[in-house]
């Protein structure tokens, strides 16, 4: 595992240890106080999370039950959406409470959760990353700490019937004008009448956040630059919002997938009807089931994202384990943070669910690549991966790109025009 087991002497170690890191509080202001804190106390502990939709968690915590009857772990299974398990966490860290020990938290958030305090910096001497690909650890870091431990990554990819793009002549598109065009032709045949051409996540939620990013950064545009400061009223910006407005305006994407997650859109793919799909990895297990389920298994294949003028850009998914600081038992959490986050441990929940691990190695494990052939494409989308805005006040952040994207989308107010407001809004949130 890639953390040691604490024993008492070393737990005390920790506890009194101090580790030097530059932070942040709720103000914004800076402190170079951060301290791993009390890493002591053995018991029961919860995990907070989103749904699992895999059917894979339980598993792991039968296994660490069975493992550690006295310190067991319970599943506190939130909301499928994102933002409202983003909001119970935040309610449940102001109000102080014990009743979250380790948090599953989105890899955008560490930096919101770090700079309030709400989540506990990580010993470096009992976390070993070396492994894992750079992304991931940066994600999981806010201003040169470690927040949480890289749990499980996510580079989207673009899910297509490799069936229909062969018979009609056509591969993989690049850019977004070969998709186009190939899609057309699939839309041709006797198989393709009636498939919509494209879908994302559309939907005004998170996910939504994740495409626009892609959708800009692809263009050739940046959402929030180098320096934290909004860029995202740029002509590449608009370019790459543009395309994808007017494929709702031309019926090159469904109006339906307007109310797109992920969980609608993998259904629409496996029930066939969509031509191309953008989706995390998670999607390739349960469209690969011959149960009945899907009705593309076998025939369906996955390359990378589009772009403007080549090969997009993903926005970098994933979750981290971090541990609330109202938290007891917290010796206990950390022995849990690393036995969900070991290399065993992310090898079992990529083949049991597809979903993308973090260490680095394993996507190079010859038999996993047997099993899931797409790995090397993930590797790639994993590693040239953006993140969204790693901003203080994330929740103003993405609360401002969902409704000025939503309404482009929409057709309610131009491409321009809804960059120009957003713009604004981010300028004056990212205000101290």
């Amino acid at each position: 595992m890639r953390f040691k087991r604490l024993t008492s002497a070393g737990a005390a170690v920790l506890a009194a240890t101090t580790i030097a890191a530059c932070g942040s509080g709720p103000d914004g202001t800076d402190s170079a106080d951060a301290s791993t804190g009390d890493f002591t106390g053995r018991g029961p502990i919860t995990l907070a999370t989103g749904k699992d939709n895999t059917g894979t968690l339980d598993k792991a915590l039968d296994e660490w039950n069975r493992r550690h009857p006295k310190e067991r772990v319970r599943a506190v299974q939130l909301s499928d959406s994102p933002d409202e398990q983003r909001q119970r966490m935040i309610q449940n860290a102001e109000l102080k409470s014990g009743e979250f020990t380790v948090l599953n938290l989105d890899v955008v958030w560490t930096s919101e959760f770090a700079a309030n305090r709400w989540v506990m910096p990580l010993p470096r001497k009992a976390v070993d990353t070396s492994d894992d690909l750079k992304p991931t650890v940066d994600g999981a870091s806010y201003r040169g700490q470690l927040y949480a431990a890289p749990w499980n990554s996510d580079g989207a990819l673009l899910y297509y019937r490799k069936d229909l793009l062969k018979k009609a002549g056509v591969e993989p598109p690049g850019t977004w004008d070969e998709m186009t065009e190939a899609c057309k032709k699939v839309r041709e045949l006797p198989e393709g009448k009636g498939m919509s051409c494209y879908a994302g996540q559309f939907d005004k939620y998170e996910g939504l956040t994740v495409n626009f990013s892609e959708m800009v950064d692809s263009a050739g545009g940046t959402v929030v630059n180098s320096k934290g400061r909004p860029a995202v009223d740029s002509p590449a910006a608009v370019k790459g919002l543009s395309f994808f407005a007017d494929a709702f305006d031309s019926g090159l994407i469904s109006k339906k997938a307007i109310t797109y997650k992920e969980e609608e859109g993998r259904q629409a793919f496996q029930k066939g009807k969509l031509v191309f799909h953008r989706q995390w990895p998670y999607q390739w297990s349960m469209a690969s089931r011959t149960d009945g389920s899907s009705s593309v298994a076998g025939k369906f294949g996955v390359a990378p994202l589009p772009g403007l003028k080549g090969p997009g850009i993903s926005s970098l998914g994933g979750h981290n384990l971090a541990i609330s600081s109202s938290a007891e038992n917290r010796a206990t959490a950390l022995d849990f943070v690393a036995f969900m986050t070991s290399k065993e441990m992310q090898r079992k929940n990529l083949l049991l669910s597809s979903n993308a691990p973090t260490v680095a190695s394993l996507y190079d494990d010859k038999k996993l690549i047997e099993k899931y052939p797409y790995l090397p494409v993930l590797k790639k989308s994993v590693q040239n991966a953006n993140p969204r805005p790693q901003v203080v006040r994330y929740g103003d952040t993405t609360a401002a790109i969902q409704e000025a994207a939503y309404g482009a989308l929409r057709g309610e107010v131009t491409p321009r025009k809804a960059l120009a407001e957003l713009q604004r809004k981010l300028q004056a949130v990212s205000k101290p």
